[in-house]
């Protein structure tokens, strides 16, 4: 073996990632958050249901509790209302008299909330570290860039952004600033149908699969018509012939749960469970998609196994903790829900929020202490918002 040794350090500077993983540096427009202030309780106390309980009927009215379809069981208990991300911020926008508006979700979903309620309400989010890696696959200052490349190449005022809600503040206010529209998992298509109108194409962003499958599954068009912009290479790893020939410029994003799903994964469960109903959410990749049975948004799984017959059998490709509550749920009914990979895989950053840090949170509130506060800044609120009434008026 050859070793090489040196008798002067290297000088070697470290980049702003590594400094923010190694913990030196910090990044406050990061998703990935901060450390949660104040002592949690252990999550070993056997007394944590009773002080969340005891926590939330000292507040009353003046607090209600969001908790997202892919929240643990044990925050899910003490939700005043589940469902998707934007359903919740909808929720939460509907109830002006709540003070204190509790997200049980992850960052960008807060920020949503935040933007859609009122200057009086203020919304929190029982752990700042529960992010989404998807979202943060996109930073404001990556799809500036972005925007100069496509300027570059004489294409601009050609396109027109469309963010999927996964998508940070800064992301939705420059989807709005440049005359784009918001979409979900269940209205993509509608979205997409929209700004083709305004535009000769789109930049959809963070994830690549909802917009390619959107593209391809529910609006007729090709796999060459979709070009994947990488924010990690120069111009985006593509040519400017490639990008004037695109309809669809595909941010390379994805989520980190659904993009873990494979074409080995719905063979597998075929041989397994002959007769099985391959169910998968739209932010899976584009074989999957192509392979499944069914494909839909968090709430269009929820009601298609209402509707499933008594006795049907299921492999679901979406989040597990949801899977495993609608198993639990339909069980009487003899419907048998798998989940589609043999590998268990919860969204991590959205496990964070835990029974300790919503007692902490909802016993900070009630002790007259407000804590995890998320604010938009009012400038980014406002295109954001700009975003958002685009979405809620498409026909």
């Amino acid at each position: 073996m050859r070793v090489v040794t040196t008798a002067q350090p290297l000088d070697v500077q470290p980049t702003p990632l590594a400094l923010l993983l190694l913990g030196r540096e910090a990044d406050p427009k990061s998703e990935r958050g901060v450390e949660c202030p104040g002592d949690l309780p252990a999550p070993s106390d056997p007394g944590l249901v009773e002080r969340a309980r005891a926590a939330k009927e000292k507040l009353g009215d003046k607090v209600f509790v969001l908790g997202h379809h892919y929240q643990r069981d044990e925050v899910i208990e003490f939700a005043d209302v589940t469902g998707d991300s934007f359903k919740l911020a909808r929720d939460a926008a509907a109830r002006p008299d709540a003070e204190y508006i509790v997200f049980c979700g992850v960052h960008f979903m807060a920020e949503s909330a935040d933007i859609l309620t009122g200057d009086d309400q203020q919304v929190i989010l029982p752990d700042l570290a529960a992010g989404c890696s998807m979202a943060d696959m996109a930073t404001a200052e990556q799809v500036a860039e972005c925007w100069d490349v496509l300027t570059e190449a004489g294409i601009a005022e050609q396109v027109v952004p469309v963010s999927y809600m996964n998508s940070s503040a800064d992301i939705k206010a420059f989807t709005g600033k440049h005359g784009g529209t918001i979409c979900t998992s269940s209205n993509a298509k509608r979205a997409l149908d929209w700004a083709f109108e305004q535009g000769e194409k789109v930049l959809f962003l963070p994830d690549q699969h909802l917009g390619r499958n959107t593209a391809v599954r529910d609006m007729g068009m090709s796999l060459d018509d979709c070009v994947v912009y990488n924010p990690h290479k120069p111009n985006g790893g593509l040519t400017a012939d490639e990008l004037r020939a695109a309809k669809m410029i595909l941010w390379r994003g994805h989520c980190s749960v659904h993009g873990r799903f494979s074409l080995d994964s719905v063979n597998d469960v075929r041989e397994r469970i002959p007769g099985v109903n391959v169910l998968v959410h739209p932010e899976c990749k584009h074989e999957v998609v192509a392979a499944a049975d069914y494909v839909g948004s968090t709430e269009y799984i929820i009601k298609a196994l209402e509707a499933a017959p008594r006795g049907s059998k299921w492999a679901i490709g979406t989040e597990l903790n949801l899977v495993r509550r609608l198993a639990n749920r339909f069980a009487a009914e003899d419907k048998e829900i798998v989940f589609l990979d043999k590998t268990v895989c919860f969204c991590s950053t959205m496990n964070r929020i835990d029974l300790p840090h919503l007692v902490w949170a909802l016993e900070s509130l009630a002790s007259g202490k407000v804590v995890n506060r998320i604010q938009v800044d009012k400038e980014t609120e406002s295109f954001a918002k700009l975003a958002l009434e685009r979405m809620l008026a498409l026909p």
